[in-house]
């Protein structure tokens, strides 16, 4: 099942990217805008519980990490399921992890 499908500007997104809500297990296959392979990871698997993994770019691999955003994190492009990609303006959680607040900035043209 299609999870996401998104258009971005490699320049806001550097080498790691928000996913929210990640399925289970996902295929990540990033492309030019040609459409050649650029970066792909296949079988990747969420390891732990959470609202939010990582996708991080290593050469022409991806990887998936799971984790809680930080500070560092602000201004990080997140995409949502469906495709929706925007930019993590705040993010707040409990240290026990049983609660979250975050705020998503989007942005679109023609």
């Amino acid at each position: 099942m299609l999870f996401a499908r998104s258009k971005v500007n490699p320049r806001d997104t550097g080498d790691r990217v928000l996913v929210h809500a990640a399925p289970p297990r996902l295929d990540v296959i990033v492309r030019d805008l040609a459409g050649t392979v650029a970066a792909r990871g296949d079988g990747l698997e969420r390891r732990q519980p959470g609202p939010m993994s990582y996708l991080v770019r290593e050469g022409d691999r991806i990887r998936l990490e799971d984790g809680w955003p930080t500070q560092a994190d602000l201004g990080r492009v997140v995409f949502l399921p469906g495709g929706e990609a925007g930019i993590l303006k705040t993010w707040w959680h409990a240290d026990d992890h049983s609660e979250w607040r975050w705020q998503v900035e989007f942005y679109n043209h023609r």
